[in-house]
């Protein structure tokens, strides 16, 4: 990849949000590519709620900044950085060479407001569910980045990782 051809460096927060089952809160989009060569009409994949940081913010008032954009909760309590993924990642509209970090949070109910979500993104955007750890291990759907389904489980587990898991984005066909 030619220097012209490297996506922007775009820093980001996303939150790992539960409910009080232990359900992961989810976002559905519609990849800009497809997301399997051998399947070029599938093009959904889940995601955790989050965004870019704004000039000056810290990844923990990015994260609360954008729960609020994007869920309706705007008074969340931001836990612990749990994950991190740096790297190149295709399938929103605009590439972006991404540094994300990846920060537990947990709700009291699984009340959320989604009603202004499509309004924040560059994607579309095709909903929002709640998943139990074995729904994510089962699904079959394509959730980023990888390795995050394994980690839930160790949260969900209570145990927190005593330093923020690397993961990786899917790559197409994987």
């Amino acid at each position: 990849m030619a220097a012209s051809d490297t996506p922007p460096l775009r820093h980001i927060a996303r939150a790992l949000v539960f409910d009080p089952q232990d359900r992961l809160l989810l976002i559905a989009y519609e990849a800009e590519r497809p997301i399997d060569p051998s399947n070029p009409d599938a093009r959904t994949f889940w995601f955790m709620p989050g965004g870019g940081l704004e000039p000056g913010e810290s990844h923990v008032e990015a994260c609360r900044r954008e729960l609020g954009e994007e869920i309706g909760v705007f008074d969340a309590e931001i836990g612990p950085q749990v994950g991190a993924c740096d790297g190149p990642f295709f399938l929103f509209p605009t590439p972006r060479d991404a540094r994300e970090r990846y920060f537990v949070v947990r709700l009291p109910d699984d009340r959320v407001d989604t009603s202004r979500l499509a309004e924040t993104e560059d994607s579309k955007v095709l909903g929002t569910r709640w998943w139990t750890v074995d729904e994510l291990e089962t699904g079959g759907e394509r959730i980023e980045p990888a390795g995050l389904v394994s980690l839930v489980r160790r949260i969900v587990g209570d145990d927190l990782p005593a330093s923020p898991v690397n993961l990786s984005w899917h790559r197409a066909g994987a």
